[in-house]
């Protein structure tokens, strides 16, 4: 077990040595009483057994020894837990939510929220290219903290259970729908951690890291305020007037990031669970069929709804790319503003 790089893990591991070397203590003590008595008080040296049936005495030293050293361990045991679980007083809260298979991360009060999504190359994973240092455990957006600030995590998911965990910050929650955990940081000094997720949640299982920038106050301020304008941004494009040829190179980017993973580069798909794209009656059929699967999903599959994933200009745009990548050539495409026709549609 390493220290890690917080007020919490540095707990965890004092804890974790100190119980440790109580029970190197114990089993020095038990194991050379054992063989003191194995070696010194064989048959063979001539020793006799002694005959009694109890001792009061013994049976009161074998029951309050073991009862201090518990009591001795609870008490700081007690401390760290009552530690680990008060995220009160917080300076930033951040909901965590798991998915099939990337992290949405929401700075609460902030209007802040992205996904975060694996980041190494296919061809790494598919064994066409050296796996660089950071193999699956790298990201196109990582979770941005300012150092020395106390962090609320309200962790929850979307679909199945996952569990966010970063070991340097010594904090592993699980994600369940429909429920809410909440777990605190406070980290040291700038740096980038890592961590994955711990709970076997499906197919990509192993392809939704984590990724922890930890900034200086003055550098997370201002990249908080370069993602309000992004934000910001993205709502005005939201108005725009768009050329097909924008929304596919848009939706290229989407889709490799998104959805690749099920669907595959060229579209063929993984049948019979992730069907293929590539002239499919869906992706060259009515462009309101194909933005209503993309929206809401196909219940009884493994297709997601990302109707509240994406953004109005990132939905039409993959779905643009769909209807006219790897031979498809419908001609057609569905803009933002139809997105947000349909999310408007459905709020009523």
């Amino acid at each position: 077990m390493a220290p890690g790089a917080t007020e919490v893990s540095h707990a965890v591991f004092d804890l974790h040595m100190t119980i440790f070397w109580i029970c190197v203590v114990i089993g020095i003590v038990v194991f050379g009483a054992m063989f003191w008595s194995m070696i010194l008080h064989r048959r063979s040296t001539g020793q006799v057994a002694a005959k009694f049936h109890e001792s009061t005495t013994v049976e009161i030293l074998w029951t309050v020894v073991p009862l201090l050293i518990l009591v001795a361990m609870a008490i700081p045991a007690t401390k760290t837990l009552i530690n680990i679980y008060d995220s009160s007083e917080s300076d930033i809260d951040i909901q965590v939510t798991g998915y099939q298979w990337k992290w949405h991360y929401k700075y609460l009060g902030q209007d802040v929220e992205f996904f975060s999504n694996l980041a190494t190359p296919a061809e790494q994973i598919n064994n066409q290219a050296t796996k660089g240092e950071h193999y699956l455990l790298e990201v196109d957006q990582p979770l941005v903290l300012p150092v020395g600030a106390k962090v609320r995590f309200l962790v929850t998911a979307a679909d199945v259970i996952h569990s966010w965990w970063v070991p340097a910050f010594a904090v592993k929650r699980d994600a369940i729908p429909g429920f809410v955990n909440e777990a605190w940081t406070r980290v040291e000094k700038p740096g980038i951690y890592r961590g994955q997720c711990a709970e076997l949640c499906g197919k990509d299982h192993g392809f939704m890291p984590i990724v922890v920038e930890v900034k200086s106050k003055a550098d997370y301020d201002t990249w908080l305020g370069e993602r309000k304008e992004e934000a910001a941004k993205l709502k005005e494009l939201t108005s725009k007037e768009w050329t097909l040829d924008e929304l596919v190179a848009r939706g290229d980017k989407v889709y490799h990031t998104t959805c690749v993973a099920c669907h595959q580069a060229e579209g063929q798909g993984l049948p019979p669970m992730f069907p293929a794209l590539k002239g499919s009656k869906i992706a060259t059929g009515p462009a309101a069929e194909h933005l209503g699967i993309v929206y809401h999903g196909k219940p009884g599959t493994a297709m997601a709804a990302f109707g509240k994933q994406l953004s109005e200009v990132d939905i039409a745009a993959v779905v643009t790319y769909e209807r006219n990548a790897w031979g498809n050539n419908k001609g057609d495409m569905v803009t933002p503003k139809d997105v947000l026709a349909l999310k408007q549609a459905q709020s009523k």
